[in-house]
């Protein structure tokens, strides 16, 4: 099972220097990833534990593949309908070309109703639009030649296509990864929530006649505690899960750095 960890880019935590050198301690720990999350518009009554800043997530991606080099780089999740899909598509490609394939392309369908409002998108039309993008990310990356909105043009650079997760509850996260993903990405509070919704999403993927999807999970762990720490990430593995990625709560590097190392220590432990 891989280990990744969550970094913020919200709130005071995200400065330039404090994400850089977070990103770089987990790198050079060995983590498998470094993950953030994705907001564009929060309102003022919603900006508790943020403030409203965020910075953008393919944005920063992008400055983190350039100050990394073997890290890879996730986001968790981007938010489909937000964004229209040539354009998101093209950033896509380009961070994972200039990144040399280290991207891991978390998705989302979103829930902030005012942030829907402040893009002007139908909130209730955000499984049709995510589905659509989702169609047109895999063609893009599966041909040189795709079609836009009735014009034929060149889909280049085309990278690798990064692996994508289907961020979400069960069942409509999981059904939409069986049918246009490589995974699911759940957030759940204890291994056994997972039980029955991951035998599910088997049986999706099954029924589709397509290999078993990656399942990666964002958590929080114990991670003063590396005993429970461990028993936890024992009990996600045995739940079948092929990636766990641990929040973090720090406001300096040495708070993250100090956390990571026991996390680093449970981690070679499983292995």
């Amino acid at each position: 099972m891989d280990i990744g960890v969550m970094i913020r880019n919200m709130g005071e935590q995200s400065t330039r220097e404090l994400v850089g050198e977070c990103a770089l301690a987990a790198q050079t720990l060995g983590f498998e990833s470094v993950w953030i999350t994705d907001h564009i518009a929060i309102p003022p009554d919603d900006a508790e534990g943020s403030g409203g800043r965020y910075l953008d997530t393919l944005t920063t991606l992008a400055w983190l593949a350039g100050l990394t080099e073997t890290i890879n780089l996730g986001s968790g999740v981007l938010i489909l309908p937000y964004r229209a899909a040539l354009p998101t598509a093209k950033q896509i490609a380009t961070l994972q070309e200039l990144s040399a394939n280290r991207l891991i392309l978390g998705v989302g369908i979103g829930w902030m109703d005012a942030e829907f409002q402040a893009l002007g998108v139908d909130r209730h039309a955000r499984g049709k639009i995510s589905d659509a993008t989702l169609e047109f990310f895999n063609a893009c990356f599966a041909n040189d030649e795709v079609e836009s909105n009735g014009q034929s043009i060149l889909f280049k650079p085309r990278p690798k296509q990064p692996p994508i997760l289907i961020g979400g509850r069960a069942p409509y996260a999981t059904q939409r990864a069986a049918r246009y993903a490589d995974g699911w990405l759940p957030m759940v509070r204890a291994p056994e929530d997972l039980e029955s919704d991951v035998a599910a999403y088997r049986e999706q993927t099954d029924a589709l006649g397509k290999p078993p999807g990656q399942i990666t999970v964002m958590t929080g762990l114990p991670l003063a505690d590396q005993a429970e720490c461990g028993l936890l990430c024992d009990a996600y593995q045995m739940q079948g899960v092929d990636r766990l990625v641990s929040a973090v709560r720090y406001d300096r590097i040495d708070d993250f750095r100090q956390q990571i190392e026991q996390l680093a220590i449970v981690r070679d432990a499983l292995e």
